[in-house]
């Protein structure tokens, strides 16, 4: 049997809206500890890790390890007929192949329950391990949105969506680079400690300098995590995919890897 209840349900939604683009089914993991998800995007060339602690939910109940096979987009549809200060609850029975959502007004005037069928998704569950990163940038989840857009408008080129930006942190700061048909963009953000606001912080810690290529349109998906926090956290070493990092409160993260543009290097180098 498996019962959560999630009293700040627009959380919820608001962690579908930011995956549902990129992963489109995948197998929700619940245990003692947490509810969780690990799944790549279509290409293989990203993955998601999302988790949400059993003590953030104002009753989590979890009396097996299961694992509920959904599509993203169907689960957002139903999540969808929720209203923002709606309580949300997981419902499901050991070996259904349903999974039911409860949708409770804050005054208890408004009951909703949606059943949805479950799915059986073969996936692998990687081992992530932790690793020491050359540069970890810390910075308002608005302002990276907003580069990303800006850069994704200089870098729209006629070959698609190919266009990489470049993500470099030195002594001088972090800057963003891109080069399209119209020409080339720069942004940088130096680090500016604010401590009357410290979400509008943007904090860099680095070992060595670092500069590594990535495709941009995966960056412009990743920020559609920020509804979930005010800071973002991204994490870069030569060798390693970034991680871009968007806080949950205290109940938990949602994180996205993604794995460096090498090839194209290799070649602007030849």
């Amino acid at each position: 049997m498996l019962e959560l209840r999630l009293v700040q349900g627009s959380l919820l939604k608001k962690v579908l809206e930011a995956i549902k683009e990129l992963v489109t089914d995948a197998n929700f993991d619940c245990s003692g500890t947490g509810f969780s998800l690990q799944a790549m995007d279509s290409s293989h060339v990203a993955l998601v890790a999302l988790l949400l602690r059993s003590e953030g939910f104002e009753h989590y109940r979890c009396d097996r390890n299961l694992s509920m096979g959904m599509n993203l987009g169907n689960m957002a549809k139903m999540l969808r007929c929720a209203g923002n200060d709606d309580i949300i609850t997981i419902k499901a029975d050991d070996g259904s192949d349903t999974v039911t959502f409860m949708f409770e007004s804050p005054n208890q005037d408004k009951i909703a329950d949606f059943e949805m069928k479950l799915m059986d998704i073969d996936s692998e569950h990687l081992g992530i391990p932790d690793s020491e990163y050359q540069a970890i940038v810390r910075m308002p989840s608005s302002e990276f949105s907003s580069i990303c857009k800006d850069l994704s408008s200089i870098g729209d080129t006629a070959s698609g969506p190919c266009v990489a930006v470049i993500i470099s942190v030195t002594k001088e700061g972090v800057k963003f680079s891109t080069a399209g048909d119209i020409g080339t963009a720069n942004i940088v953000c130096r680090q500016n400690n604010t401590v009357d606001k410290p979400e509008q912080s943007t904090i860099i810690e680095m070992q060595e300098p670092v500069s590594l290529t990535f495709a941009l349109r995966y960056m412009n998906s990743f920020t559609k995590a920020s509804p979930l926090s005010d800071q973002v956290t991204i994490s870069l070493s030569s060798e390693l995919p970034v991680v871009v990092e968007y806080k949950i409160g205290e109940m938990g993260y949602i994180r996205f890897y993604l794995a460096p543009k090498i090839e194209e290097d290799e070649e602007m180098k030849a």
